[in-house]
Parts: structure tokens; C-alpha cells; sequence
């Protein structure tokens, strides 16, 4: 009876986890498409973790909240991408003046170059996973600061890590990138409730 009974678990932690991961891919187009401007990217990606945290929770989340979620996260948090996107890019040219050979030390300066980029997108990533609705983006940036750096640098590793696996999937195969942004998007999630811990 014991056997027929865990027999009958199987299918449906099955199809939890099957679900989980079809919303996850489902979640990564919506975030590359209402990340197409560009300067909606972290609010996208802040959008999508919510959207991926609802699901988790067993609350309902469609796509008119996803929506819904990206459109209050931009109104507060444009300014933010905005200064993220301008950081991404003084780093670019500072990595291009770098590997001129024109500077003295350019080996070493395109070493902190690639960190400091790194380093940017991680803490951005962190940011965007950590923002709440109704919550100050500066302040919810100052947290994933310190959680990133201080607190929980493993976390920030993981994130690093789900970063180098959508840059590979975009590399290979650029329509793969989409939904590789909404298993980002999960890996975020997860480093953001292993912070909690």
C-alpha cells in the first residue's frame, strides 16, 4: 500500500518540477521582449524574478501581472538601469583603452577591467532579484551591495556562474538566450532566498 502511494508522488513532483521549468523558459522571452529598449532590462529582470517568486509561492501570476510588475518597476527604477547602464559602459571603454597597448600596465587593467564588469552586471542582477514592488531601488541596491560583497559572495558566484551559462547559450545558439535568461532569472530567485536563509 506504502509503495502505491509514493508510486502515486512521483508523477506530480514530476510535473512540479517540469512546470517549474517550463515558466521558467516561458519567463525568459518575456523578459528579453520587455527588455528590447534596453533601459528596461533590470526592470524587466526584477519583473520576471517576481514573476518566478509568485509562482514558487503557489500565488497567481499570468501575464498581465508580469506586465503589471514591469511597468511599476520602470516608473521607479529607470533611473537606476540608467546609471547601471552608464557604469556598463565606462567599464567597455575603459577594457577597449585598456587593450590598445598604449598604457602602461594594460594586462592588469584589462584583469580589473573584466572584474569591475563583471562585478557591475552580478550586482545589478542582485538588485533587480531583490527589488519588491513599492520598495526604493537605491536603498534595495545599497542591501545587494553589501549581501554581494559582505555577506554572501557565494551567492554572487552562482549568479556569475548562471551569467557564463547564458552568454554560452547565446554564443551557440542565439535563440537559446531567451529562455537561458529565464533560468537567470530562477538562479537569482534562489540566490535571493539562500541570502534569507
Amino acid at each position: 500500500m506504502e509503495r502505491a502511494i509514493r508510486r502515486s508522488e512521483r508523477p506530480s513532483r514530476r510535473l512540479v518540477r517540469f512546470s517549474l521549468f517550463a515558466e521558467c523558459l516561458l519567463t525568459g522571452v518575456w523578459v528579453v521582449l520587455a527588455a528590447l529598449p534596453l533601459l528596461t532590462l533590470l526592470p524587466s529582470f526584477a519583473a520576471g524574478c517576481a514573476h518566478l517568486r509568485r509562482h514558487l509561492d503557489g500565488e497567481r501570476s499570468t501575464l498581465r501581472d508580469f506586465i503589471s510588475g514591469v511597468r511599476e518597476a520602470t516608473r521607479g527604477g529607470w533611473r537606476f538601469s540608467l546609471l547601471w547602464w552608464a557604469a556598463l559602459a565606462l567599464l567597455a571603454f575603459d577594457l577597449r583603452v585598456a587593450r590598445t597597448g598604449v598604457l602602461p600596465g594594460g594586462p592588469a587593467l584589462v584583469a580589473v577591467s573584466v572584474a569591475g564588469t563583471l562585478a557591475v552586471i552580478v550586482l545589478g542582477l542582485r538588485t533587480a532579484a531583490a527589488w519588491r514592488p513599492g520598495t526604493d531601488w537605491a536603498a534595495v541596491a545599497r542591501t545587494a551591495v553589501r549581501r554581494g560583497l559582505a555577506a554572501d559572495p557565494g551567492g554572487s558566484l552562482l549568479l556569475a556562474g548562471g551569467l557564463a551559462v547564458v552568454t554560452v547559450a547565446a554564443w551557440q545558439m542565439l535563440p537559446l538566450a531567451a529562455p537561458a535568461v529565464g533560468a537567470l532569472a530562477a538562479c537569482a530567485v534562489a540566490v535571493e532566498r539562500r541570502a534569507h536563509v
